[in-house]
Protein backbone atom coordinates (compact mmCIF):
# COMPACT_ATOMS: atom_id res chain seq x y z
CA UNK A 1 0.00 0.00 0.00
CA UNK A 2 1.34 3.42 -1.00
CA UNK A 3 0.31 6.76 0.44
CA UNK A 4 -0.65 9.88 -1.47
CA UNK A 5 -0.07 12.77 0.91
CA UNK A 6 -1.65 16.19 0.34
CA UNK A 7 -0.14 18.24 3.19
CA UNK A 8 -1.74 21.66 2.76
CA UNK A 9 -0.02 23.52 5.56
CA UNK A 10 2.92 25.88 5.19
CA UNK A 11 6.28 24.35 6.24
CA UNK A 12 6.94 27.38 8.46
CA UNK A 13 3.64 26.84 10.31
CA UNK A 14 4.17 23.15 11.06
CA UNK A 15 7.81 22.21 10.41
CA UNK A 16 7.42 19.09 12.54
CA UNK A 17 4.81 17.63 10.20
CA UNK A 18 7.01 18.26 7.18
CA UNK A 19 9.99 16.71 8.95
CA UNK A 20 7.98 13.57 9.73
CA UNK A 21 6.84 13.42 6.14
CA UNK A 22 10.41 13.73 4.87
CA UNK A 23 11.56 10.87 7.11
CA UNK A 24 8.69 8.71 5.79
CA UNK A 25 9.11 9.68 2.13
CA UNK A 26 9.97 6.11 1.11
CA UNK A 27 6.44 5.01 2.09
CA UNK A 28 4.68 7.46 -0.22
CA UNK A 29 3.38 7.20 -3.75
CA UNK A 30 3.75 10.97 -3.92
CA UNK A 31 3.46 14.24 -2.02
CA UNK A 32 1.17 16.99 -3.30
CA UNK A 33 2.72 20.46 -3.06
CA UNK A 34 0.19 23.25 -2.64
CA UNK A 35 1.78 26.58 -1.64
CA UNK A 36 -1.20 28.80 -2.51
CA UNK A 37 -4.11 26.79 -3.98
CA UNK A 38 -1.58 26.12 -6.71
CA UNK A 39 2.00 27.34 -7.19
CA UNK A 40 1.18 30.95 -6.30
CA UNK A 41 2.50 34.10 -7.95
CA UNK A 42 6.13 33.72 -6.89
CA UNK A 43 8.43 31.02 -5.51
CA UNK A 44 8.09 30.29 -1.80
CA UNK A 45 11.53 29.62 -0.27
CA UNK A 46 10.09 27.49 2.55
CA UNK A 47 8.25 25.24 0.10
CA UNK A 48 11.31 25.10 -2.14
CA UNK A 49 13.41 23.88 0.78
CA UNK A 50 10.78 21.31 1.79
CA UNK A 51 10.48 20.11 -1.80
CA UNK A 52 14.24 19.74 -2.07
CA UNK A 53 14.38 17.71 1.15
CA UNK A 54 11.52 15.48 0.03
CA UNK A 55 13.14 14.89 -3.35
CA UNK A 56 16.45 14.00 -1.68
CA UNK A 57 14.55 11.54 0.52
CA UNK A 58 13.09 9.87 -2.57
CA UNK A 59 9.59 11.32 -2.74
CA UNK A 60 7.72 11.94 -5.97
CA UNK A 61 6.53 15.57 -6.02
CA UNK A 62 3.17 16.52 -7.53
CA UNK A 63 2.18 20.14 -8.02
CA UNK A 64 -1.40 20.97 -7.05
CA UNK A 65 -3.42 22.43 -9.94
CA UNK A 66 -7.13 23.27 -9.71
CA UNK A 67 -9.07 22.63 -12.93
CA UNK A 68 -12.37 23.95 -11.47
CA UNK A 69 -14.29 21.18 -13.22
CA UNK A 70 -13.11 22.31 -16.63
CA UNK A 71 -13.79 26.02 -16.07
CA UNK A 72 -10.11 27.02 -16.02
CA UNK A 73 -8.50 27.34 -19.40
CA UNK A 74 -5.83 24.96 -20.63
CA UNK A 75 -3.26 27.77 -20.71
CA UNK A 76 -3.90 28.58 -17.03
CA UNK A 77 -3.53 24.97 -16.00
CA UNK A 78 -0.34 24.39 -17.98
CA UNK A 79 1.14 27.63 -16.62
CA UNK A 80 0.54 26.38 -13.08
CA UNK A 81 2.29 23.14 -14.01
CA UNK A 82 5.21 25.07 -15.50
CA UNK A 83 5.60 27.10 -12.29
CA UNK A 84 5.54 24.00 -10.11
CA UNK A 85 8.21 22.47 -12.29
CA UNK A 86 10.39 25.58 -12.44
CA UNK A 87 10.09 26.63 -8.79
CA UNK A 88 9.83 23.29 -6.99
CA UNK A 89 11.11 20.77 -9.54
CA UNK A 90 7.79 18.94 -9.42
CA UNK A 91 7.77 15.55 -11.13
CA UNK A 92 4.17 15.85 -12.17
CA UNK A 93 0.81 17.32 -11.23
CA UNK A 94 -2.24 16.61 -9.13
CA UNK A 95 -5.18 17.88 -11.17
CA UNK A 96 -7.93 18.62 -8.67
CA UNK A 97 -11.67 19.04 -9.22
CA UNK A 98 -11.61 17.20 -12.53
CA UNK A 99 -14.84 16.54 -14.41
CA UNK A 100 -16.20 13.00 -14.27
CA UNK A 101 -18.84 13.01 -17.01
CA UNK A 102 -18.56 11.48 -20.49
CA UNK A 103 -19.17 14.96 -21.93
CA UNK A 104 -16.10 16.34 -20.17
CA UNK A 105 -13.78 13.56 -21.29
CA UNK A 106 -12.52 15.08 -24.59
CA UNK A 107 -11.49 18.34 -22.88
CA UNK A 108 -9.81 16.44 -20.06
CA UNK A 109 -7.92 14.33 -22.59
CA UNK A 110 -6.58 17.48 -24.25
CA UNK A 111 -5.65 18.93 -20.87
CA UNK A 112 -3.69 15.86 -19.82
CA UNK A 113 -1.82 15.87 -23.12
CA UNK A 114 -1.00 19.54 -22.58
CA UNK A 115 0.38 19.12 -19.06
CA UNK A 116 2.44 16.13 -20.15
CA UNK A 117 3.84 18.19 -23.00
CA UNK A 118 4.60 20.93 -20.44
CA UNK A 119 6.76 18.50 -18.49
CA UNK A 120 4.48 16.50 -16.19
CA UNK A 121 6.02 13.05 -15.96
CA UNK A 122 3.25 11.84 -13.63
CA UNK A 123 -0.39 12.91 -13.79
CA UNK A 124 -2.95 12.29 -11.04
CA UNK A 125 -6.61 13.09 -11.69
CA UNK A 126 -8.96 13.85 -8.83
CA UNK A 127 -12.64 13.74 -9.79
CA UNK A 128 -13.26 12.41 -6.26
CA UNK A 129 -15.77 9.87 -7.59
CA UNK A 130 -15.71 7.07 -10.11
CA UNK A 131 -15.66 8.96 -13.43
CA UNK A 132 -16.65 7.69 -16.85
CA UNK A 133 -14.26 4.80 -17.61
CA UNK A 134 -12.30 6.71 -20.26
CA UNK A 135 -10.73 8.99 -17.66
CA UNK A 136 -8.79 6.10 -16.16
CA UNK A 137 -6.84 5.73 -19.41
CA UNK A 138 -5.62 9.32 -19.28
CA UNK A 139 -3.75 9.41 -15.99
CA UNK A 140 -1.17 7.44 -14.05
CA UNK A 141 -3.45 7.51 -11.01
CA UNK A 142 -7.09 8.50 -10.50
CA UNK A 143 -8.75 9.39 -7.20
CA UNK A 144 -12.10 7.60 -7.31
CA UNK A 145 -13.15 8.52 -3.78
CA UNK A 146 -12.60 11.68 -1.77
CA UNK A 147 -14.78 12.15 1.25
CA UNK A 148 -15.45 11.62 4.94
CA UNK A 149 -14.74 8.35 6.72
CA UNK A 150 -18.42 8.04 7.69
CA UNK A 151 -19.38 8.13 4.02
CA UNK A 152 -16.58 5.75 3.07
CA UNK A 153 -17.82 3.24 5.64
CA UNK A 154 -21.54 3.52 4.96
CA UNK A 155 -22.08 4.56 1.36
CA UNK A 156 -19.06 3.63 -0.78
CA UNK A 157 -19.95 1.90 -4.03
CA UNK A 158 -18.01 1.16 -7.17
CA UNK A 159 -19.11 0.17 -10.65
CA UNK A 160 -18.34 -3.35 -11.81
CA UNK A 161 -15.75 -2.16 -14.32
CA UNK A 162 -13.67 -0.56 -11.55
CA UNK A 163 -13.12 -3.96 -9.99
CA UNK A 164 -11.24 -5.05 -13.11
CA UNK A 165 -8.73 -2.18 -13.00
CA UNK A 166 -5.16 -2.55 -11.71
CA UNK A 167 -5.22 -1.40 -8.06
CA UNK A 168 -2.09 0.71 -8.56
CA UNK A 169 -4.09 3.00 -10.87
CA UNK A 170 -6.66 3.88 -8.17
CA UNK A 171 -6.53 6.06 -5.06
CA UNK A 172 -8.95 6.78 -2.20
CA UNK A 173 -8.57 9.97 -0.15
CA UNK A 174 -10.48 9.72 3.13
CA UNK A 175 -10.66 12.38 5.83
CA UNK A 176 -12.19 12.46 9.30
CA UNK A 177 -10.72 9.05 10.13
CA UNK A 178 -10.39 8.43 13.90
CA UNK A 179 -6.67 8.06 14.50
CA UNK A 180 -7.03 4.58 15.95
CA UNK A 181 -8.78 3.51 12.72
CA UNK A 182 -6.18 4.80 10.25
CA UNK A 183 -4.69 1.30 9.76
CA UNK A 184 -8.22 0.02 9.12
CA UNK A 185 -8.76 2.75 6.52
CA UNK A 186 -5.58 1.66 4.73
CA UNK A 187 -6.71 -1.97 4.71
CA UNK A 188 -10.21 -0.99 3.57
CA UNK A 189 -8.85 0.93 0.59
CA UNK A 190 -6.81 -2.13 -0.38
CA UNK A 191 -9.86 -4.39 -0.06
CA UNK A 192 -11.82 -1.99 -2.26
CA UNK A 193 -9.30 -2.15 -5.05
CA UNK A 194 -7.17 0.95 -4.44
CA UNK A 195 -3.45 0.37 -3.94
CA UNK A 196 -2.91 4.06 -3.13
CA UNK A 197 -4.69 5.90 -0.34
CA UNK A 198 -4.50 8.94 1.90
CA UNK A 199 -6.44 8.58 5.16
CA UNK A 200 -6.23 11.60 7.46
CA UNK A 201 -7.81 12.54 10.77
CA UNK A 202 -8.52 16.15 9.77
CA UNK A 203 -11.98 17.60 9.21
CA UNK A 204 -13.30 20.28 6.79
CA UNK A 205 -12.77 22.99 5.78
CA UNK A 206 -9.15 21.86 5.32
CA UNK A 207 -8.73 18.24 6.39
CA UNK A 208 -5.32 18.09 4.72
CA UNK A 209 -3.80 20.77 6.97
CA UNK A 210 -2.33 18.21 9.37
CA UNK A 211 -0.24 15.10 8.88
CA UNK A 212 -1.88 12.16 10.62
CA UNK A 213 0.86 10.73 12.90
CA UNK A 214 -0.02 7.13 12.04
CA UNK A 215 0.79 7.74 8.38
CA UNK A 216 4.47 8.15 9.16
CA UNK A 217 4.62 5.15 11.48
CA UNK A 218 4.60 1.42 11.02
CA UNK A 219 0.82 1.41 10.54
CA UNK A 220 1.23 2.93 7.09
CA UNK A 221 3.01 -0.17 5.85
CA UNK A 222 0.25 -2.57 6.74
Amino acid sequence: MSLLIPLYVHPAEDPGAWHRLITAAHRTYGVVLNPADGPGDRPDPAFAAAADALRTAGALLLGYVDTDYGMRGQAQVTEDMRRHEEWYAADGCFLDRVTATPQGLPACRKLVRAVRKAGAGRVVLNPGVHPAPGYLRLADLTVTFEGHWSTYVSAFTRPAWAGRLPPERLCHLVYGVPEALVPLAVRTAHQRGAAVCGPVTGEPPNPWAELTPALTGAEAER
